[in-house]
């Protein structure tokens, strides 16, 4: 096989995505363009092969240890090929969650349900109901979260959102919302109907189950 340097210059792989994109380029390529080079005694192109070749036998299952048994892939190489999948991961591969019951809401949220500080989360949806992104907003102390509407809404307005789910937790335990609950719902309600979007829902989670304004008609 020939080395990189071996190839014309109009085929070597960041070339060739400079050129043609990198929807042109094979998996192998890809591979060589992350890695960029190889080590003493193994071209980037051999490495790259065997990578390519992890990675449509793994796919989101390849692991640190796959990618160090290669010859020539040290933690340095492997680091770069894992970070660009993590990446990937976050941004370009999120399944499209749609939203149509309460209970669709509660994976979400999950991971604030025990926790000992109050969490006010904010889920940005599409027109079709679908979950564009899912932020916590504010961490309060104990069992208090003060939450301002131009918090909550400055990022949903760059998500061109159509509407949004809120969602806090009680660490109490406690899932009927307090008067301050009520009060902040009210404000934030308010201040979405001025900016054009729709309240699905608020939720409320704990250890003990959740509450749902929704459900409950506290939203129509």
């Amino acid at each position: 096989m020939k080395t990189i340097k071996d190839l014309p210059a109009h085929s070597r792989p960041r070339e060739k995505l400079r050129e043609k994109g990198a929807s042109a380029l094979t998996d192998e390529e890809l591979v060589s363009a992350i890695l960029g080079m190889g080590t003493a005694g193994m071209d980037v192109r051999t490495i790259a092969r065997q990578v390519a070749g992890l990675i449509r036998e793994h796919k989101t299952g390849l692991t640190l240890n796959h990618l160090l048994a290669v010859p020539g892939m040290g933690l340095a190489k492997a680091g770069q090929i894992l970070s660009a999948f993590e990446l990937a991961r976050r941004y370009l591969l999120k399944e499209t969650v749609k939203i149509m019951v309460a209970e669709d809401v509660l994976p979400l949220v999950a991971d604030i349900a025990g926790k000992q500080q109050e969490h006010f989360v904010c889920i940005s949806l599409n027109g079709a109901n679908e979950v564009i992104e899912k932020r916590t907003v504010t961490i309060g102390l104990l069992d208090q979260s003060p939450v301002h509407p131009r918090e909550v809404f400055a990022d949903v307005i760059a998500d061109h959102a159509a509407a949004v789910i809120f969602a806090h937790n009680h660490p109490s335990g406690e899932l009927q919302p307090s008067e301050a609950d009520r009060c902040t719902h009210e404000q934030l309600t308010e201040a979405a109907k001025i900016l054009g979007l729709r309240v699905l829902d608020h939720i409320i989670v704990a250890k003990t189950g959740y509450y749902s304004y929704q459900k409950t008609g506290l939203i129509q």
